[in-house]
């Protein structure tokens, strides 16, 4: 059984705080800055699926962005593998609208936004990380350390495409964690949003050095449903909005995986 820290007796009242989103101004739009129609990518945490998404993907279309659902219905493939399939996404959606896109990751779909951000900045134009632990070198709690065991063990009762150590230790992970430890593209908006009494993210792990912070009260999967969040997403996207335009037009996106395949050779 699992046992959770002091302040992990928050996570039992998440519905809580999606009573307090839907009776908020923020819910409504008051004073949400319109999205314009800009896109936006979402991708759900561990062993989390689109579905978890839901409430913020709806608010975000009211509010005038055109969402996009990262195609995950449990989160816990290989960093590498999963960075590589939402690239390809990315390369479509930016190709489409004609501009760079933000995203929007909750927990692990936080890391894997700032890995592929730092790869591929000439797709993104900023990204949201709730509740993320983006500063790798900071030891990883109990908890996640358990999350990482438990697709260790799904991994090796043959369960395709989940994550396991190798992800940590192997070189299948090499170029993920390159772009997760190197250098955060400049012109690549980042705005880390966490909370002090998450008892899944360690709060110093969220704390990028590369990222604007914002330091909110929630839980850690109320942090999708929570209203103060999304008053520091609605801002962020808003600033990311300048940053839309891809380098040399939309055609510079061409095919889907023909930059990879070009920095390959």
């Amino acid at each position: 059984m699992t046992v959770l820290p002091p302040s992990g007796w928050r996570e039992c009242f998440v519905g809580l705080e999606a009573a307090r989103l839907a009776r908020s101004p923020v819910w409504r739009g008051v004073e949400v800055p319109d999205g314009g129609g800009r896109p936006v990518l979402l991708i759900p945490g561990f062993l989390a699926g689109d579905g978890s998404l839901a409430v913020l993907t709806r608010w975000l279309r009211t509010v005038g962005y055109r969402t996009r659902r990262a195609g995950i219905s449990i989160n816990a493939a290989c960093s590498e593998r999963a960075c590589a399939r939402l690239e390809v996404l990315l390369e479509e959606l930016a190709a489409k609208h004609g501009r760079r896109v933000a995203i929007v990751g909750h927990s692990r779909g936080g890391v894997l936004a700032k890995g592929i951000a730092a790869a591929r900045p000439d797709l993104v134009s900023g990204i949201v990380t709730l509740a993320a632990p983006t500063v790798a070198r900071l030891p990883a709690s109990p908890l996640m350390l358990g999350q990482m065991a438990t697709a260790a063990a799904l991994d090796a009762g043959h369960f395709p495409g989940v994550a396991s150590w190798r992800c940590l230790t192997g070189s299948c992970g090499r170029r993920f964690r390159r772009a997760l430890t190197g250098p955060f593209p400049g012109d690549v908006g980042f705005v880390s949003v966490y909370a002090r009494s998450d008892p899944f993210a360690d709060w110093r792990a969220c704390q990028d050095p590369a990222a604007e912070l914002a330091e909110i009260d929630s839980s850690h999967v109320g942090m999708v449903f929570n209203a103060h969040a999304y008053e520091r997403i609605a801002s962020a996207l808003a600033s990311f909005g300048g940053a839309g335009a891809l380098p040399g037009g939309a055609s510079a996106v061409g095919r889907p995986g023909d930059r990879r395949d070009a920095r390959a050779a």
